[in-house]
């Protein structure tokens, strides 16, 4: 069966708290993190067989970012994104991953600041090197 590449499974919106910033106050206070990630699945090859196994369990992901993310500690939302992308890349053997993160408050007058990235498995050799 040939394997669809523009089937999309999306989570929007998961809420997070981590560690995030390089002001004083920051580096103590975990603050909210919104994430929102796409990655790819066989929407067909799951359908045809209505099992979890032919998809992206993404209760997994959910659960696995939600934890990961609570222990981190980074100063920029550039390196969480970064990190996190790669994370998902190797454990869930994905072929592509966008991770769009917001920081909801980080800027007075904004609703929020973040970053949206996308990385391919090419990109865990180089992470691996460097």
């Amino acid at each position: 069966m040939n394997k669809r590449t523009d089937d999309i499974i999306f989570l929007r919106g998961l809420e997070c708290h981590c560690i995030i910033g390089f002001i004083d106050w920051e580096r103590r206070v975990p603050q909210k993190v919104v994430l929102d990630l796409e990655f790819p699945t066989d929407c067909a090859r799951a359908a045809a067989s209505d099992a979890v196994g032919d998809t992206v369990d993404y209760k997994r992901v959910a659960k696995r970012v939600l934890a990961w993310v609570d222990e981190s500690r980074f100063q920029l939302v550039e390196t969480l994104a970064q990190r996190l992308a790669l994370l998902l890349l190797e454990e869930f053997a994905l072929e592509w991953v966008r991770v769009s993160l917001n920081k909801p408050g980080a800027i007075r007058h904004s609703r929020d600041i973040g970053v949206s990235i996308e990385r391919r498995r090419a990109d865990l050799a180089g992470a691996r090197q460097a």
